[in-house]
């Protein structure tokens, strides 16, 4: 079997489960796995035979992705803000949104490190002791992100789940990033003095209603981690109390929440942070137009 006819081979096979644009991107994003070659190489190669090996390996990734599995668990990678990173069913497919959510917090904490002393953005010194803590890491696509474009702040991350941290930790080490990890469950304020004072907290939290199951597609369901994604019915905005609670205790004077929000529940989420005494509440919505990120301020 040549590159050219793996390829058209499983564009075909993907069309009952995935409308023809994706199951070509898909089919796409397996060659270049399998073969280590970019499109434009492939097509130069296109005669080239696959090995044994490689037809296997086509057959069993054909096989998990007619299940309806995605192919970031698949192919076990996902791209988050340019970095390379493993991913399995353990934790959340990163997603663009939460990308503008990182582009945001970054903006901010570069605009406010130009504001202190007279420093230029990429300056180093401007405050050795900033914090940043991300809640409910997954991946760490957060956290990790977050360090690699602010290496001078110290970055933190927790998660509930022990397999979720062993992914984050994985990604941290492969891309050679300095990530505090800690295993805590933060709806147990119990187990927040575990946790430092910090300046920032971010965080893209359970925002699910159960009820919204009923709508959502099949890969999603199946295969992505029911504890990251959903809420209860009548309690939506638990995730947001906590987190604003939690920050009364360990976000220092001025510091700043962003977090990703369900686009149905933006005023609910501003209303729920103003009316615990945080100010220059900002709902700000995303590349699709939907409210999708809200960011608060401690007073000093």
């Amino acid at each position: 079997m040549t590159i050219h006819d793996a390829r058209q081979y499983l564009a075909v096979q993907l069309t009952p489960v995935y409308e023809d644009r994706e199951a070509a991107n898909i089919a796409d994003w397996v060659m270049e796995h399998l073969t280590g070659l970019k499109k434009i190489d492939r097509i130069i190669h296109k005669a080239t035979l696959l090995s044994a090996t490689q037809v296997s390996q086509l057959t069993s990734y054909t096989a998990s992705l007619l299940t309806h599995k995605p192919v970031q668990y698949v192919l076990n990678e996902a791209w988050f803000y340019g970095l390379h990173l493993y991913v399995d069913e353990q934790v959340l497919i990163p997603r663009p949104e939460t990308e503008e959510l990182v582009e945001w917090v970054v903006e901010e904490v570069r605009s406010r490190k130009s504001e202190v002393g007279g420093l230029k953005p990429e300056a180093e010194n401007w405050k050795p002791d900033f914090r940043i803590l991300d809640i409910g890491t997954g991946s760490g696509c957060i956290p990790i992100a977050l360090k690699h474009q602010l290496p001078a702040a110290a970055v933190y991350a927790c998660d509930v789940s022990a397999g979720a941290l062993q992914v984050a930790q994985k990604n941290a080490q492969a891309l050679g990033t300095v990530v505090q990890f800690i295993h805590v469950d933060m709806l147990q304020p119990a187990n927040w003095p575990s946790l430092p004072e910090v300046d920032v907290i971010v965080s893209n939290p359970p925002y699910i209603p159960a009820k919204d199951k009923a709508t959502m597609r099949e890969n999603v369901l199946q295969h992505e981690p029911h504890l990251a994604l959903f809420v209860e019915d009548d309690d939506p905005l638990l995730f947001y109390r906590t987190i604003a609670h939690f920050a009364g205790r360990h976000l220092r004077p001025g510091g700043k929440i962003y977090v990703e929000i369900h686009e149905d529940l933006g005023p609910a989420t501003t209303a729920l942070f103003s009316g615990s005494g945080f100010t220059d509440v900002v709902l700000k919505k995303d590349l699709q137009g939907k409210d999708r990120m809200v960011r608060a301020v401690k007073s000093a």
